[in-house]
């Protein structure tokens, strides 16, 4: 390990690592409250434009176009020049995709500000947690990690209330809410103004000064603090002189696919399909799907409230467990009772029977989530990590574009019994890729899961 990177596992949990999980999991938030919104003003739009079920479905798939090719384009960008400013520019992106969202009068033309807004959904989606898992030891880097998805819920919650509150008050009530989604991210944009470079990324860049500057500011604040910190612990060495050369995205995709890594490539890109496909097949569709059992529009949204609420807890007793059991196993069990879930949705009878299952739902899709978010920044080495989380993030996203469009096309056809008997198989699949594929990485640093993981499959 360097000793830059020795340093930074040293320190305990304090204000600057608390500092970027809210700067971190803010933008998570406002990204999910713009992806939740849609679900909301779908309903809305279908009415208003006269939507077939099938073009309803590509607009609820529009902004996952876009998260593709940002995903893949950011994590490209911050492996080559760094995690801060992918992260700033993002923000704006989908910011004023947003606000040109609201003025729109035609199904096409909103298809296409929706995909521009996902590209910079998708580019933050690959920055941040390869971002905050670099700053934080491995003792708490999972917890750390987890909690920052974990935003992701309360984003989901206030499109609800938003959807509720504001969509059906008149025709141009979903104007309003994409104009009010947009509004508060102005406030993180002059929040991340203070963000620091990666100081591990630095080091793979050469930039030692850099990253000992940056470092020693953090030892500082500490140490400004009355706070002792503990000795430095060495170490293996994992970042070599030819890491440190500068290299494309072509170059690091082919690392990422080959034979020393190819393995726990191939679980993430399952890992991340199921999980995407899973949720935005649920979370975009189920105020339409509620609707279309003969709920009112408003019933429907007041319903996908307490659905939508009963995310937070998944979320954050996920968190708990990738400390307690590991993320690997975290992920495996919330797959497996998503899975009941999803199947006793699919043959649910009365409109309670949905409600409570579909809170379940909820409850573990996205506590996997949680767990995906804390599990894949850990398994790729610094030079790589940004594109492999962003790699696997796009790969995800296919799941995320061909959900809506599949359940649009299913429903009329298979009904709630073909929609979540879907979601079930894809969530065996992505489960199966973590329990035979994965790695484990509790209380290991990350420089330590590279040497004796990745260092060891090379032999």
């Amino acid at each position: 390990m360097n000793n830059t990177a020795a340093r930074l596992e040293r320190l305990p949990v304090g204000r600057f690592q608390y500092k970027l999980l809210m700067m971190g999991g803010l933008g998570y938030m406002f990204e999910a409250w713009d992806a939740g919104i849609i679900a909301f003003i779908l309903p809305a739009l279908r009415a208003q434009w006269q939507l077939t079920s099938l073009q309803v479905g590509y607009l609820a798939s529009s902004t996952y176009v876009g998260f593709l090719v940002g995903a893949l384009v950011a994590g490209a960008i911050g492996d080559r020049f760094g995690r801060k400013n992918v992260m700033l520019w993002a923000l704006v992106l989908f910011c004023l995709a947003s606000l040109v969202g609201a003025g729109l009068n035609d199904w096409h033309q909103f298809f296409a500000v929706r995909v521009i807004g996902g590209l910079g959904m998708g580019a933050e989606a690959a920055i941040i947690a390869p971002f905050l898992s670099e700053f934080v030891g491995a003792q708490y880097r999972g917890r750390f990690t987890a909690s920052l998805a974990a935003f992701f819920s309360f984003g989901f919650v206030i499109s609800a209330i938003i959807g509720y509150l504001v969509v059906p008050t008149s025709p141009d009530g979903w104007r309003y809410a994409l104009v009010i989604t947009a509004l508060p991210v102005v406030i993180i944009l002059w929040w991340r103004r203070g963000l620091t470079e990666s100081p591990r990324w630095l080091e793979t860049q050469g930039r030692h000064q850099e990253a000992d500057a940056i470092v020693t500011a953090i030892e500082a604040d500490y140490a400004a603090r009355g706070i002792t910190l503990p000795p430095v612990q060495p170490a293996p060495q994992t970042v070599t002189a030819a890491a440190t050369v500068a290299t494309s995205w072509v170059a690091n995709f082919k690392t990422l696919v080959s034979p020393r890594f190819l393995r726990i490539t191939i679980m993430t890109w399952l890992l991340w399909v199921s999980v995407t496909f899973s949720i935005y097949a649920f979370m975009t569709w189920i105020p339409s799907l509620l609707v279309e059992r003969g709920m009112t529009m408003t019933r429907s949204f007041s319903f996908s409230i307490l659905i939508y609420a009963a995310q937070i807890p998944g979320y954050f007793t996920a968190a708990w467990l990738c400390e307690k059991i590991g993320r690997p196993y975290t992920i495996v069990t919330y797959m497996a009772f998503a899975a009941i879930s999803a199947l006793s949705l699919a043959f649910a009878g009365d409109d309670m029977q949905v409600i409570i299952l579909a809170m379940a739902l909820s409850f573990f899709v996205n506590g996997i989530a949680a767990g995906e978010y804390a599990y894949t920044p850990e398994v790729f080495p610094t030079r790589i990590r940004a594109t492999g989380v962003g790699t696997a993030s796009a790969i995800g996203r296919i799941g995320g574009i061909a959900a809506p469009i599949l359940v649009g096309a299913v429903y009329p056809i298979g009904g709630f019994a073909g929609v979540f008997g879907m979601t079930t198989v894809i969530l065996l699949i992505g489960g199966l890729s973590v329990l035979i594929l994965g790695i484990p990485t509790k209380n290991r640093s990350l420089e330590e899961i590279e040497a004796e993981e990745f260092a060891e499959r090379a032999r």
